[in-house]
């Protein structure tokens, strides 16, 4: 009777332990906070942190419940109506930083081009063969060449944990990796773009000139030297190139990936702007479209969203016949389109696999490859 009374307290204490250890796991997440956020406090302002720090609890910033009241609310797709909810939080924890990237402050005019590569946590593959190819950190032409790669957090919670993990090793071995505590989606890469020229003002204020584009894209950076090289002022004037794109509007069909409904925006036009595969600005750009996005409210797409901020500052982008953002048309379809010829006098082609980028940067740099009629676009605006 007594070892039964001992076994049934025995029991309950076993039963109470694997509860309280339960709950404890239930507690335990590495993973930071990420935009969306369910319930939390007011917004607080991010602190700096390296791979090697320990990541503090922080303030999330709370949805806006208002817009439920706005007129079609309910009938939008979710991601859009999270965009509504939250599109007036911009302050996030800067996860995994890169202090010393362009040195110091005050001599990071040494820098002359600075690679920002927007890349979702998951794209490993894409940023290992960008560091062997063209974004490789280096001096040519007597200038100097760095890299950073702009991500966000994990949208599946599942994955996050182990994301963040690689980002971690892959910031410590390489130090390249920017990351912020938002959720990484196609309507935050604005927020990714506001956030990255606010750590422009802080770590490469001097820069003379930013690539900003995607991962999935080759860019000739030999070709993006030489040609800014060729620009008059090093830096200091306004330059903002790409694929120009102009008399276009919002898409207002909801299966597209780009719809923006009228609860969003009223406007049926939009000012003219670069396709956002992949761009080239100069410092003196990076600074006005920091200081206008300050004063500007955040819109779901990222390039037009640019051009909001040009238009804001008074400053016009550009087209450049070396930047193809749709891609390279051959002369005829029985030709090769893979030639390296197409692309040994381009700037940038937008998109291309990671095992393609590494065939055709090394086929690009044959010294026997030989092409037709040189045409030197670089040099062409």
């Amino acid at each position: 009777m007594v070892r039964g009374w001992r076994y049934k307290v025995e029991a309950v204490i076993l039963s109470l332990l694997g509860f309280t250890g339960f709950l404890f796991l239930l507690q335990t997440n590495d993973s930071p906070n990420v935009h969306p956020p369910k319930e939390a406090s007011e917004n607080t302002a991010w602190t700096p942190a390296t791979a090697t720090e320990t990541l503090r609890p922080i303030a999330e910033c709370r949805a806006n419940a208002s817009v439920a009241n706005v007129s079609g609310f309910a009938e939008l797709p979710d991601h859009i109506k999270n965009f509504l909810r939250y599109k007036h939080c911009r302050t996030f924890p800067l996860l995994l930083d890169v202090p010393d990237k362009c040195g110091p402050p005050n001599s990071s005019h040494l820098v002359f081009l600075l690679l920002a590569i927007k890349s979702s946590p998951g794209n490993y593959e894409r940023r290992e063969i960008i560091r062997k190819t063209w974004g490789e950190e280096r001096t040519f032409e007597g200038v100097c060449i760095r890299r950073v790669f702009l991500s966000g957090v994990a949208s599946n919670p599942r994955e996050t944990r182990k994301l963040n993990r690689l980002l971690r090793l892959e910031a410590e071995e390489h130090r390249d990796v920017l990351q912020w505590g938002f959720q990484d989606s196609f309507f935050n890469l604005t927020l990714k773009q506001a956030l990255f020229h606010a750590w422009m003002e802080a770590r490469c204020p001097g820069v003379r000139f930013i690539f900003n584009g995607d991962d999935d894209v080759f860019a000739n950076t030999d070709n993006i030297v030489r040609y800014l090289l060729s620009v008059p002022g090093a830096g200091d004037r306004h330059l903002f190139v790409g694929q120009l794109i102009t008399n276009v509007g919002p898409i207002r069909e909801k299966w597209s990936k780009y719809y923006v409904p009228e609860q969003v925006t009223a406007s049926k036009s939009y000012p003219p702007y670069c396709g956002g595969g992949g761009l080239l600005m100069s410092g003196y750009t990076s600074h006005a479209i920091y200081k206008e996005s300050l004063g500007l409210e955040l819109f779901p797409i990222d390039d037009v969203y640019l051009g909001m901020c040009l238009q804001k500052a008074g400053l016009a982008p550009a087209s450049h016949m070396g930047i193809r953002t749709v891609g390279v048309r051959v002369p005829s379809s029985k030709l090769e389109p893979f030639d390296p010829c197409y692309y040994k006098e381009l700037l940038l082609v937008h998109r291309f696999v990671p095992y393609e980028m590494l065939v055709m940067w090394r086929d690009i740099h044959r010294p026997d490859l030989v092409c037709g009629k040189k045409t030197a676009v670089y040099g062409s605006l």
